[in-house]
């Protein structure tokens, strides 16, 4: 379902919730009342109607999933899978809800459902094998869930990229050297093959270094982004002049502010929260300077940063 909801993304983030499930009713076919009767899912959180679109960070072309308890949806002929949790779901809603957790690079699925009496969301995580005996998931939608979810996993806990000779998964061990040796086209080209972390080149020149290959225009784009974003203010707060562009303190991904709200935001990735001023960690920032949600920071603000922080993620088991 598409719903022209606003002219500008500045209205769209300014936009209550309750206001969007107005606009939403008006687009459903049937006899749905009320806005109480639609609920709103991004990722793994529901969108509460007394805030706005800015206070979850959602972005163009991101998924949100509509639940809508029309009449009859208490009937008992309809089917429905009890989960691990006890809550029931239908199978097609449940495909319906992992399939969006995915595409919003989630791979942990954890139940939606409110606990019973309370506005508290049950948040039980379900295991994959439950999932997909229970959703019912067709041969392709299998494949789809297995590979995304490896892929999701794999970036949680380990650096990777796709060797661009044997397009084979590696992982770097030396997170100093830029020069990766792939064993895969050793063995089948009969001769030593590397390539350059950075430029995804084969590798050109002395090794191992840090900075960059040989090969022409080996650069780190990530740090050229950071070393010259522009400044800009923070329209919600007294900051201004403040970097755009930073890399998470834990695990170095680059993130925007949406200027919205307060000055701290949460990496999308390993999904730390962090002053986007100061770069500490809100909780560190908070306990230094409490309530400073809009206002200054007790450190200075941090400058463009020169360097991109390495997430020690913690292994598999």
């Amino acid at each position: 379902m598409t719903v022209d909801v606003s002219h500008t993304e500045a209205e769209f983030n300014a936009m209550p919730i309750l206001k969007f499930k107005e606009l939403l009713l008006k687009k459903v076919p049937g006899e749905a009342a009320i806005a109480g009767d639609l609920r709103l899912l991004f990722a793994n959180k529901e969108l509460e109607d007394n805030k706005k679109f800015s206070e979850y960070s959602i972005k163009d072309k991101s998924t949100i999933l509509l639940v809508l308890r029309l009449p009859g949806d208490d009937d008992p002929n309809i089917l429905r899978a009890e989960m691990s949790c006890k809550h029931a779901v239908d199978p097609n809603s449940l495909t319906s809800w992992c399939r969006s957790l995915l595409d919003q690079g989630q791979y942990k699925f954890f139940c939606p459902a409110l606990k019973e009496g309370t506005t508290e969301k049950c948040g039980h995580e379900w295991p994959y094998d439950e999932v997909r005996k229970l959703a019912v998931l067709t041969a392709e939608e299998q494949q789809y869930f297995e590979e995304t979810v490896a892929v999701l996993a794999a970036a949680e806990y380990c650096e990777y990229q796709s060797c661009p000779g044997c397009s084979t998964f590696v992982e770097r061990k030396d997170l100093a050297n830029l020069c990766v040796h792939c064993i895969i086209c050793t063995a089948e080209k009969q001769s030593v093959f590397e390539f350059c972390w950075q430029c995804m080149k084969p590798w050109k020149g002395p090794g191992p270094r840090s900075d960059r290959c040989d090969n022409e225009g080996c650069t780190n784009i990530e740090l050229d982004t950071l070393r010259n974003c522009p400044l800009i203010n923070l329209p919600d707060t007294v900051v201004t002049n403040c970097p755009s562009i930073r890399a998470c303190p834990t695990c170095g991904r680059l993130l925007e502010h949406n200027q919205f709200g307060c000055k701290n935001i949460r990496c999308s990735r390993c999904f730390t929260e962090f002053c986007f001023v100061c770069l500490e960690l809100t909780a560190t920032c908070q306990a230094t300077r409490k309530g400073s949600w809009y206002s200054y920071c007790s450190k200075e603000m941090a400058p463009r940063q020169n360097s991109i922080p390495v997430w020690k993620q913690r292994g598999f088991h």
